[in-house]
């Protein structure tokens, strides 16, 4: 069973925000001229779990109180930095995937999400509702009909 991470998504407000941020950082590269631009989370911790992380696990987003979309975990990759920091670059595929809305307080940095805990992707949990707007999905969880 693959493992999971969950961290809040600081600074946006939606999933629209967030795709809009990965495809901002993609374009940047390009931009750059880097040949095969890749999605990249830097973390300050090393996952220690890395390999069951990387055997099918996603990184799943807090957005404002919700559990709301994931990104796959392609690949970790840790490193230290120029200030001898030891960091971690998370490789992830840059498409959001919409998930059931579940709450979800703040916490600091990242946390482990097993499998058997992680909300179902929005697609199987309710067929259609993807094409809903964001807030109608909030709202509709919060009265328990989604």
């Amino acid at each position: 069973m693959p493992l999971h991470l969950i961290k809040l998504s600081v600074g946006t407000d939606s999933v629209a925000d967030l795709e809009d941020w990965i495809k901002e950082k993609i374009a940047a590269q390009k931009k750059r001229g880097v040949k095969k631009p890749e999605r990249i989370h830097t973390t300050r911790m090393v996952p220690k779990r890395a390999e069951e992380l990387t055997g099918g696990g996603s990184i799943f987003w807090v957005i404002k109180g919700q559990i709301m979309c994931r990104e796959k975990i392609l690949d970790i990759r840790p490193f230290t930095d120029k200030d001898g920091i030891g960091r971690c670059r998370l490789v992830l595929d840059p498409k959001c995937i919409l998930v059931e809305p579940r709450p979800r307080s703040a916490f600091q940095g990242w946390r482990y999400l097993e499998d058997k805990e992680a909300p179902r992707d929005l697609s199987r949990a309710a067929p259609g509702a993807a094409k809903m707007p964001e807030q109608m999905r909030r709202d509709l969880r919060e009265l328990g009909l989604l």
